[in-house]
């Protein structure tokens, strides 16, 4: 019975394909042949409010939900840490949340969130800390108080710090674990060597921090004139400005200006590098500076990098590596566009160690040829289509477009960036790639972490340049 209702459904299947078929060939339309309107989005726009003791807010209405949604965005991070206290600023971030404050200890803290199904986060990266607050409407004042009592007057625990202390270096301990982890780790060393973005916290600077260090890097860099702050939700425009003002009165605006950070060095020097480690795959980063956002040409980079190896199923590398040579399960491109200093063009695969070199030689082909050849319309006008119904994603929520305003300001780019952004990707042509490529690809002048067992390589890693042979760190 099963067998004759499959043969039943097969016959039905081939009939109805054979029925499409016959429309297609009668001219019919097809799925490709089909036009629609360009698409026309334009996001909500956040009011910003300037206060009196400097700190910004952008604010946007929506009571959709009766719950708020505010993050602030402080000027610091761990590129202003000393060169002997790498991982200051995170340990800073983590025990800021933990560790209690002037009106509660931590653990209290998490009783009261947790009582009132709020929230509390903060996390720093390398030029910036994100301090997030999720509370429903009823609850606003009782929030505000805790999140401003954190961000104002952080009790540091010791207990906490030394708890995060030992998380910390627990995590340094297991970075050899990853192979992955190593390569990017490393890639990243590379490329920003000699800058504070290349380095990476070790046992020894984790463990000479002390709560003094902590309480002066709060001291030094939190201040409300160093503060975007988003605020979205279910609120009236006059009290939760009000609400704010009072949640962070009292609090003196820096007077003094942040250190410099040192620029990066422009710099494309062949580098190829080798880290050992017992594995059946090889992992392969290669890459080199990228571009900062100011730069007129990095829309066109964009586009370029979606069909090198972007987001796209249809991307080169995808298409050569993976799907006709089966060489790979992923391979990836990222040109990045930098909003502090520049970022990096990077290109990431995983491959069988007997084909470690021939997926090196593939991805050196295929940035040339991108550099030599102009795409074709059609690759174009995909990379294009794939950009643009993406777009509308970066607007999920009205908590996204607020935050995404408050980094705008908070690392100047102009307002108007995203009204422009769709503009700028559709008037960008094959002759603005082949230009970008050749001025901002360096095949020339790439660096090249292979994470592997050379004994294993289909050919030594010498054909490409001097080999640098980077030791894995033992962490006792």
């Amino acid at each position: 019975m099963l067998l004759r209702k499959n043969i039943v459904f097969l016959l039905i299947a081939a009939a109805v394909l054979s029925s499409d078929l016959c429309l297609a060939e009668d001219n019919r339309p097809m799925p490709s042949d089909l036009k629609f309107p360009p698409i026309s989005f334009s996001p909500p726009k956040p009011e910003r409010v300037a206060l009196k003791n400097g700190m910004v807010l952008f604010l946007l209405k929506n009571d959709e939900l009766p719950v708020l949604d505010i993050n602030a965005v402080v000027r610091t991070g761990a590129a202003y840490e000393p060169d002997d206290k790498i991982g200051l600023a995170g340990l800073t971030a983590t025990v800021m949340r933990t560790g209690g404050a002037s009106s509660m200890s931590g653990d209290e803290v998490d009783e009261k969130l947790e009582f009132i199904a709020g929230g509390i986060d903060l996390q720093c990266n390398q030029t910036h800390l994100m301090a997030s607050l999720s509370i429903l409407k009823k609850d606003v004042d009782l929030g505000l108080r805790i999140y401003s009592d954190i961000l104002m007057r952080p009790a540091f625990e010791q207990a906490k710090i030394d708890l995060a202390q030992k998380a910390l270096i627990e995590g340094i301990r297991r970075k050899n674990d990853d192979p992955g982890a190593i390569a990017a780790r490393e890639f990243g060393k590379l490329v920003y060597s000699g800058h504070p973005f290349g380095r990476e916290p070790a046992i020894a600077t984790v463990s000479s921090i002390k709560r003094d260090d902590l309480l002066d890097f709060h001291q030094k860099y939190f201040h409300p004139n160093r503060i975007i702050m988003s605020v979205t939700g279910d609120f009236q425009r006059e009290e939760i400005i009000r609400k704010i003002e009072a949640a962070f009165k009292g609090w003196e605006p820096a007077r003094e200006k942040l250190p410099a950070v040192k620029p990066i060095e422009k710099k494309f020097p062949l580098s190829v590098n080798y880290i050992e480690k017992d594995t059946t795959q090889s992992v392969v980063r290669m890459g080199h500076l990228g571009v900062k956002i100011s730069n007129p040409d990095h829309f066109a980079l964009q586009l370029m990098n979606d069909i090198l190896g972007g987001s796209s199923f249809q991307s080169r590398l995808m298409q050569d590596i993976r799907t006709d040579r089966g060489l790979a399960y992923s391979v990836w491109s990222h040109f990045g566009a930098g909003v502090f200093d520049y970022d990096v063009f990077a290109v990431g695969v995983e491959t069988k160690a007997s084909t470690t070199a021939e997926v090196i030689r593939l991805v050196l082909g295929h940035i040339q040829k991108m550099r030599e050849e102009p795409v074709s319309e059609q690759d174009l006008e995909n990379a294009k289509q794939f950009l643009i119904n993406s777009f509308v994603f970066k607007f999920a929520s009205s908590a996204q477009v607020t935050n995404r305003m408050a980094l705008f300001e908070f690392y100047g780019i102009p307002i108007d960036y995203l009204d422009k952004y769709l503009e700028n990707i559709r008037k960008v042509t094959r002759e603005d790639i082949q230009k970008a490529a050749r001025e901002y690809l360096h095949p020339d002048g790439i660096i090249i972490t292979v994470v592997g067992d050379q004994k294993k390589f289909d050919a030594p890693l010498s054909a490409f340049g001097e080999v640098r042979s980077i030791p894995l760190e033992k962490f006792e």
